[in-house]
């Protein structure tokens, strides 16, 4: 299956994503993810968790950011550097320096979630990051 990141409900989601509408996002996904077949189906489970998790992160749930966070990296575990146009290696280095920070009870304040790198044919050609603010 073609996933294409800047069209259709699987784009509407990213916008969301950018946006910090994390609850949005993991909603235009999972129509998406409802109608894959694996590989797809687990990557895309992985994502909709990681907008998940910043979703009760912004709803002060850091527990639940944790326990969502750790469930989609071990999803990602077992895909590429790159899957389907998302710079995997890239968002699981995030990932785990979010773990590791949630785990320390460190400040998450003004920290960036992570980013969604889409490689096309010509490498990087779009990064999808946003600034965390809490207030």
């Amino acid at each position: 299956m073609k996933l294409i990141w800047t069209e259709g409900e699987l784009g509407e989601g990213l916008r969301c994503y950018r946006a910090q509408q994390f609850f949005a996002a993991h909603e235009h996904w999972e129509c998406v993810w409802l109608r894959s077949k694996e590989p797809e189906k687990t990557f895309l489970q992985a994502l909709i968790q990681v907008a998940a998790a910043f979703h009760h992160l912004q709803h002060g749930n850091p527990r639940g950011t944790l326990s969502l966070l750790h469930r989609a990296r071990l999803r990602l575990e077992r895909y590429p550097e790159c899957f389907r146009g998302i710079d995997v290696a890239s968002l699981c280095k995030e990932i785990d320096e979010w773990l590791h920070l949630l785990k320390a009870g460190t400040a998450t304040h003004g920290r960036s979630y992570p980013s969604l790198h889409h490689r096309g044919r010509h490498g990087l050609i779009g990064s999808f990051d946003r600034k965390h603010d809490k207030g």
